[in-house]
């Protein structure tokens, strides 16, 4: 199980982009050694248990989308920071919500499964979805020695006692799957995460597909305060204005990228409009609880399209089912594409301040045969 990290090159990316040296220097280094891993059980020590094995099948790794032109980029003497080594450094790692959620579990397991493939010394901390635990975790980390950060932020703002503190100290921080809303370079070195406008565009595309056009629709909004429900929603919602007028919304709600409470949402959604069409989720947990509701209320699979994002086994599942009409992937394989960017990025070479994952899809056509690459 051993799928590289490289670089391929797209179009019709809208986000921001790295530039083509950049990410050239990154894809020769990383084709030297970068693999992926799969998600396991919980962020303590199972996650390095016989379970992570299975979630690498398939095509796992991370990809990074083609930049466009003048891509902005970070050097460590613009950042104000020192060349080190990163094999004798002290990276700390801070997740942001509890391990109930497979996106997360993935994601864990797969900076840990680096860190330990370079000898990388990590220390961990889990904010378990209480933001002001986050800002405090991160202050804990550097106050115990951390040398590098790697942060998958729970809000977009409130940082600014993390960037003084790290500031002062002259830490390299790299974000992962959400953004901070700070300076790059000077706050923070990358984000590495997907374009979520695009997901959000590309979900509504699986969504006019299912419904032919037209309808009812409900948005399972993901939580608030951060960049990922901002852009899964505005994405959505431009392409149905441009290319589906009579796809209506009806009804946006809160799930909070939980299944338990995307569930509650989608039982009222039931009782307000029992005859919604549609119904787009901005995570796979809310689609599942989704599901759940739908059975509920005796619904058959396939009486309301469900679109979904993440790409977990069981939104998969789903689609093989007959529950869900489309998974749009999130990859949360972050592991080996953060390393490589703090070894670039601490050697001297330049970095993309924003590094855009290539995201997959399942559809019904290729839901049964891709199963393993979800995790």
């Amino acid at each position: 199980m051993k799928p590289n990290i490289f670089l391929r090159r797209t179009s019709g990316r809208t986000a921001g982009r790295a530039s083509a040296s950049t990410l050239l220097a990154v894809g020769l280094a990383a084709s030297l050694a970068l693999t992926a891993t799969g998600c396991a059980k919980s962020e303590d020590d199972k996650a390095d248990s016989g379970d992570s094995k299975a979630v690498g099948e398939g095509d796992a790794g991370q990809v990074v989308s083609s930049p466009g032109a003048g891509g902005k980029t970070c050097v460590i003497g613009d950042y104000g920071a020192k060349k080190l080594d990163l094999k004798s450094a002290t990276v700390g790692f801070s997740q942001s919500e509890k391990e109930a959620n497979p996106f997360r579990i993935a994601e864990t397991a797969s900076i840990k499964a680096e860190a330990e493939k370079r000898g990388v010394k990590l220390l961990t901390a889990n904010a378990q979805s209480q933001f002001s635990k986050q800002i405090s975790d991160v202050q804990d980390l550097i106050a115990k020695g951390a040398d590098l950060l790697v942060i998958a932020p729970l809000n977009s703002d409130g940082w600014e006692p993390v960037l003084r503190r790290a500031k002062a100290k002259h830490i390299p921080i790299v974000t992962i799957d959400r953004k901070i809303n700070a300076a790059a370079c000077e706050d923070y070195v990358s984000f590495i995460g997907s374009d979520f406008v695009e997901q959000g565009r590309r979900a509504a595309d699986r969504m006019i597909e299912a419904t032919g056009g037209k309808g009812e629709i409900a948005i399972l909004l993901g939580a608030a305060g951060n960049n990922v429900t901002t852009d899964r929603t505005r994405g959505f919602q431009e392409r149905l204005r441009a290319k589906a007028p009579d796809l209506k919304v009806v009804f946006k709600q809160t799930g909070e990228f939980a299944r338990e409470k995307g569930q509650q949402v989608t039982e009222q959604l039931i009782q307000s409009k029992p005859g919604i069409d549609g119904i787009y989720a901005e995570n796979d947990e809310m689609g599942l609880g989704a599901v759940g509701a739908l059975k509920g209320a005796g619904k058959k699979a396939g009486d309301v399209k469900i679109v979904t994002i993440d790409g977990t086994k069981n939104a998969v599942r789903g689609i093989v089912d007959g529950w869900i009409d489309g998974v749009i992937e999130s990859n949360p394989r972050f592991g080996p594409l953060a390393f490589q960017t703090l070894d670039t990025f601490t050697k001297g070479g330049k970095v993309a301040q924003d590094i855009v994952i290539k995201d997959s899809a399942y559809t019904k056509d290729n839901a049964k045969s891709d199963l393993g690459k979800a995790y």
